[in-house]
C-alpha cells in the first residue's frame, strides 16, 4: 500500500508540511507555478534550499502583499529569530484570531475578502470560504481545505468562546495559512498516497507572544485541535506544532503511531524558520508499506 509517513518529531507548521511534500513531487517547479497561478489575494509562493544541522531540505516561503507572518517566543525580541536558510523565511505561522462580535459593526459586503479593523486587516471564516471556493482547484482539494480551515476557525472560537462567524484572522496570518493549507491539500492529490500515518507530535515547550498576549505551548487552539492525538513536550523552549500544522494532521493522518515497516521509494525535508539543537523539519518519507 502507498504509505506517507510523517516524522513530526519537531513538530509541524504548515510551512514544514508543504515544504516536506514538496520535496517528494515530481517537479516541485511546475507545482508552485501552479500554486501562484492560483491568484491567492496577494500571496507569492518561493521555496529555497535550506541547511539544519548538516541536513539540506527546502523551506516555503509564503508573503502576503510583499510581507511574511511573523512568531515570537516570549522572551525574544521581534526581529531577532535566528535565519540561516538561503532566502528570507518564515516557519511557525500564527492566524492571530480575534472574536469580534456583531455588535462591533463590522460588515461584510459580498465579494469583500477582507475588512479593516484599528488599523489592521482581517478576514473572517466567510471571506476565506469565498476565496477558496473561487480558486481553480480540484472539488476534492477545495472540499479538503475547507474543512482544515474549518478545524482552525472551530478552534479558535471554543478557545474564544464566540460563535465562528465572529472569529477573525489578522489578513497576513489568514491568507498564509490559506495558501499553506491549500498546498498541503493540492500537493497530496497529486501524491496521492493511500494511507497517511504521523508520528506522535512533538509541540514543544515554553510559552509564545500573540495578538492577546504570552500564552503557553501548546497555543490554545493548537491544544484544541490536538485532543485526542498522541502529543508530548521536551527539552526543545518554543511552539513547534501550530494551529495551521495541527489541523492538517488532525484531518489527513488515518493514524498516530511509529514508522511502520515500509519500502521507502523518497524521502523529504521541510524546513522551519527557527534553529535548535535539532533539526527543525519535518521529514516526509513515502513507500510500499505493509498493511
Amino acid at each position: 500500500m502507498k504509505t506517507l509517513y510523517l516524522d513530526c518529531s519537531m513538530g509541524a507548521a504548515g510551512d514544514m508540511l508543504t515544504a516536506a511534500l514538496l520535496e517528494l513531487h515530481p517537479d516541485p517547479a511546475a507545482f508552485l507555478e501552479k500554486m501562484n497561478g492560483l491568484a491567492l489575494p496577494g500571496v507569492a509562493v518561493t521555496a529555497a534550499p535550506c541547511v539544519k544541522c548538516g541536513i539540506t531540505g527546502t523551506h516555503v516561503s509564503v508573503a502576503v502583499n510583499g510581507e511574511e507572518e511573523e512568531s515570537v517566543e516570549a522572551g525574544t525580541p521581534h526581529g531577532h529569530e535566528h535565519r540561516h536558510c538561503h532566502e528570507e523565511a518564515h516557519g511557525h505561522e500564527h492566524t492571530h484570531s480575534h472574536p469580534h462580535p456583531h455588535e462591533h459593526g463590522h460588515g461584510h459586503g459580498h465579494g469583500e475578502a477582507h475588512h479593516s479593523h484599528e488599523g489592521h486587516s482581517h478576514a473572517g471564516m466567510r471571506e476565506i470560504e469565498h476565496i477558496l471556493s473561487h480558486l481553480d482547484l480540484p472539488e476534492k482539494v477545495r472540499a479538503d481545505a475547507l474543512a482544515v480551515y474549518a478545524l482552525i476557525a472551530e478552534a479558535e472560537a471554543k478557545v474564544h468562546g464566540r460563535p465562528v462567524s465572529e472569529v477573525h484572522f489578522h489578513e497576513v496570518g489568514a491568507m498564509d495559512a490559506a495558501a499553506d493549507i491549500t498546498g498541503v491539500c493540492l500537493l497530496l492529490h497529486e501524491l496521492a498516497p493511500e494511507r497517511i500515518i504521523a508520528s506522535p507530535v512533538h509541540v514543544g515547550s515554553g510559552h509564545v507572544h500573540c495578538a492577546h498576549g504570552v500564552l503557553p505551548v501548546p497555543a490554545p487552539a493548537a491544544a484544541e485541535i490536538l485532543r485526542g492525538v498522541p502529543i508530548y513536550g521536551g527539552a526543545v523552549r518554543g511552539e513547534l506544532c501550530t494551529p495551521t500544522g495541527a489541523a492538517l494532521l488532525k484531518y489527513f493522518a488515518d493514524d498516530f503511531a511509529p514508522l511502520p515497516v515500509i519500502k521507502v521509494s523518497k524521502i523529504g525535508y521541510g524546513m522551519g524558520k527557527k534553529d535548535f539543537a535539532w533539526a527543525n523539519c519535518v521529514r516526509a518519507m513515502i513507500g510500499e508499506a505493509e498493511i
